[in-house]
């Protein structure tokens, strides 16, 4: 019997990522890149051009496609904003996406909703907090095995937690974000105002390793934002580990355990603080989480 085809989908506002699986096994993976900004219509052609040669290159049918989507998509499946492709702004994305693969269910979700199913899987926890933190915040949380809050009923926006009241500028306009206070911009611009000159990245962490005052307060801001948001989720929710992943984690791996000692000095009495470790997947969290989707779309 032919096992079933699931595909993963992770469109991101430089490039798009593809994978299939049949059974346990990768059977394709690729990648394109966007070509210039010019119209939502533009990038769905070039997407349909991409996905004719994956058929072509399969040979079968596809079961089920799971799209990792960055923007912000309400739930009736229209994007509402994408900051990195404005053009998609009220794209029917749901319409598209079923015009596309005609052959196949079809769902979408927020890709740090699906890093996070994937993680929780490849850690084998079921009840697990995840933060991605890079050029922003994104996250997700996966309860009982499944997505939280739901497919079709937003995303877990753990970058735009308030934890730091009047604190500096979001670029959701709020003040005291998540995001505004530890991605890795903010960090960056905090280090370089402690620094009182430029703080590159690799600057920061060869400074931090060496004991910078500039340095060691400026990740200490962000590790304390970190485990404040960390705190409020366990709070609320219960999970029972809490991964921290993405490219500023990846270049700063004293960023875990200064979160978690930060966590230590938030505990109750008689509430153990929440583990923290490194999430495992990287870069790839988004795009196996797709597949993941898609197999939970149809088996």
């Amino acid at each position: 019997m032919e096992k079933a085809h699931h595909l993963g989908v992770d469109i991101g506002g430089t490039k798009v990522a593809f994978r299939v699986e049949a059974g346990a096994e990768c059977v394709d993976e690729s990648a394109f890149r966007w070509g210039p900004r010019h119209s939502a219509d533009r990038d769905l052609a070039q997407l349909a051009h991409h996905v004719e040669q994956l058929r072509a290159r399969l040979g079968v049918p596809l079961r089920a496609v799971g799209v990792a989507m960055p923007g912000t998509v309400d739930p009736a499946g229209r994007v509402t904003a994408w900051p990195s492709r404005p053009e998609w702004n009220g794209l029917d994305l749901d319409a598209s996406l079923r015009a596309l693969f005609p052959e196949a269910a079809v769902a979408w979700a927020d890709d740090g909703d699906l890093g996070a199913l994937a993680e929780a899987r490849a850690a084998g926890c079921d009840d697990l907090l995840y933060l991605g933190v890079g050029t922003g915040i994104g996250g997700g949380l996966v309860l009982q095995g499944a997505l939280c809050p739901g497919l079709g009923r937003g995303s877990f926006e753990i970058g735009h937690v308030i934890v730091a009241m009047g604190g500096a500028r979001c670029v959701c306009g709020r003040r005291g974000c998540l995001q505004a206070i530890a991605s890795g911009p903010a960090t960056l611009g905090r280090a370089a105002l402690l620094r009182g000159a430029p703080a590159p990245f690799e600057e920061l962490r060869r400074a931090l390793r060496e004991g910078a005052p500039w340095a060691v307060t400026a990740v200490e801001e962000t590790s304390r934002a970190l485990a404040a948001a960390v705190a409020g989720v366990q709070e609320l929710v219960h999970p029972r580990l809490a991964l921290i992943g993405g490219g500023f984690t990846a270049g700063l791996p004293e960023l875990v355990g200064l979160v978690s000692d930060h966590l230590g000095e938030l505990a109750r009495p008689g509430s153990p603080p929440l583990p923290v470790e490194p999430a495992a997947l990287g870069g790839l969290s988004s795009l196996r989480g797709a597949v993941a989707l898609a197999r939970l779309t149809a088996p």
